[in-house]
Formats: structure tokens, sequence, C-alpha cells
């Protein structure tokens, strides 16, 4: 039986994995006692900005780039013992992520493409060339960045987080189940990944970015790139939603192959503990959805 519901999404976090529904989120996290530590959150009513399509996907964006460093944040404490938080350091970091993800996929891009430039000169005259060369170069930041970190031994436990969380929505979607030997049967790769929309917003960026003259000072270019971020990011949660309705079709099998392709290395095969955190996650944030005079939050241990 598939179920119908389609508003799971998740991420792995530091020993655990964080589930998101149109609800609330939860999070559950083993210890290094080996318990599963869960805290879960109701969400507030969707505004309206979530609401209109193009508009939603830069907000539900930043709704989900928030709730993720929490998560992280929360993870971080169970594992390591540390009991103090500040929201300040969560802002901080988020921050401090903008910018580090604009050095990385907008200024060195750029900065590339115009050294580029003085090796072939239509890349400086033509602005599709020129922003084509750009998005190309992006696409390969992106990929060079994330093959960096998967050589880093502590990220495969974390990519093995990230395969058991798409292991048990698409149990949960495709046969309405939440038993870990079901999820073990399924694969480790999910169409509305992370990986996928990142690849989406990838090849938008180069076709809207072809509206901007290469004429353009390096100044005026990064500023302009940096503004459209929103509409890019709308248009590609668009075209995400699109293509997991229509991920058995030949248009959907196209659009999510390259976010598909590069989960192989964003994902690895979970254990079955990595599974049962997974699952304890999931079955946490249903009571949100099944029970909406749930208002209990906090942690507690499974």
């Amino acid at each position: 039986m598939r179920n119908p519901n389609k508003t799971i999404g998740g991420q792995a976090v530091i020993e655990g994995v964080m589930m998101k529904s149109s609800k609330g989120w939860a999070v559950a996290v083993r210890n290094p006692e080996g318990e599963i530590i869960i805290k879960r959150e109701r969400l507030k009513d969707k505004s309206l900005y979530t609401k209109i399509p193009l508009l939603r996907g830069f907000f539900i964006l930043l709704q989900t780039l928030w709730i993720g460093m929490k998560a992280i944040d929360f993870s971080s404490k169970v594992f390591f013992k540390d009991e103090k938080s500040n929201p300040w350091s969560l802002f901080f970091s988020l921050i401090l992520a903008f910018f580090i993800g604009l050095i990385l996929f907008v200024l060195l891009p750029l900065y590339l493409t115009k050294l580029t430039g003085y090796l072939l000169s239509a890349v400086l005259t033509n602005t599709f060339i020129f922003n084509l060369v750009d998005g190309i170069m992006r696409v390969l930041i992106f990929i060079l960045y994330v093959f960096s970190i998967s050589l880093w031994p502590q990220m495969n436990r974390i990519f093995a987080y990230h395969g058991a969380e798409h292991k048990v929505i698409n149990a949960f979607e495709k046969e309405n189940s939440l038993e870990i030997s079901t999820a073990q049967r399924h694969k480790r790769f999910h169409v509305r990944c992370g990986t996928s929309f990142i690849f989406i917003v990838l090849i938008i960026s180069i076709l809207v970015f072809s509206s901007i003259p290469s004429s353009w000072n390096f100044i005026l270019k990064v500023l302009s790139r940096v503004f459209l971020l929103p509409l890019i990011a709308g248009i590609s949660y668009e075209i995400l939603k699109m293509s997991s309705r229509l991920e058995n079709s030949l248009v959907g099998k196209i659009i999510i192959a390259p976010g598909i392709l590069f989960q192989k290395i964003t994902t690895k095969e979970p254990d079955l503990k990595q599974l049962e955190v997974a699952v304890e996650a999931l079955k946490s944030v249903l009571t949100l959805e099944k029970n909406d005079n749930l208002n209990e939050g906090g942690q507690y241990a499974k």
C-alpha cells in the first residue's frame, strides 16, 4: 500500500537523524551510552509566504536551514555531552555558512570565469557563454567540495545516517511501514533529497544569470547573483516538487538523475542501529501529524 503522505523530509545530523513534517520536526540521536535521545517541536501555522508558488521556495529553504541548525546543535549536545545552548550561536553559524557559501559558489566561480575570459575572449564578450562557464565552474566546485568532505572518515557515519533517513522515508511512503526490516530493503536514494535540490539550483542559476550582461563589473555581478537567489530557490523548489510527482516519467527521471547520481557520494548504506534511529525520529514526528492536540516539546529518551 503506497502512503499518500508526501510531506516528510529529513536531514542527517551527528549520530542521528532529523525528520520534518507539515506539523513539526523531531530529531533522534544515539548518545555514547547507546540510548536514543529524541527532541521534537511543533511548527507554527504556515504563513502566507510559504503558500505562494515561487515565493514559498525561498522561505521554506530558510525555515529548513534554521531547523537543520537547531537539530545539529541538539545532536552535538547529546553526543558530546555539552549542555550549553545559545540561540545567538545558531544565528551566527547560519550567517557564517551563508558567507562561506557566497565565497565558494558566487565569488570563486565568477573569478575563475573572469580568468578563463583572458584565455577565451568569447567568455568575456558573450553573455550566455560567460554565464554558462560560470555555472559549470559552480557545479565543479560543488562536486569537488562534496568529494573532499567525503574523504573525511567521520563524514562516512553522517552519510550513513543520510542513507538511513532516505531508506526509512521510502519505506513509509511506498509501503506505509515503520519497520526496520522493511526500510532495510529500500534504496538509500530519494527524489526530494537536498542534493537533488542543489543540482536543480545550479542549473536554474545558469539560465537566470544569463540575463545579467557580461559587461557589468565584478561587484555588480556578485550583487545581482545574491539578489536573484530567492527567485532561483523559488523556481528550483517548484521543479523539485514537480519532479517528485513525475518520478516515474521520462521528464521526471531526467530532472532527478543528477541528484540521484550524486547521492551515491552523499549517502552510504546504514547499519541496523542507524536505521533504528531514523525510524524513531519518524515515529516521533508522526505523532505531531496524527495528534493536533499534542503540545509536547523538549526531549526524552527512547
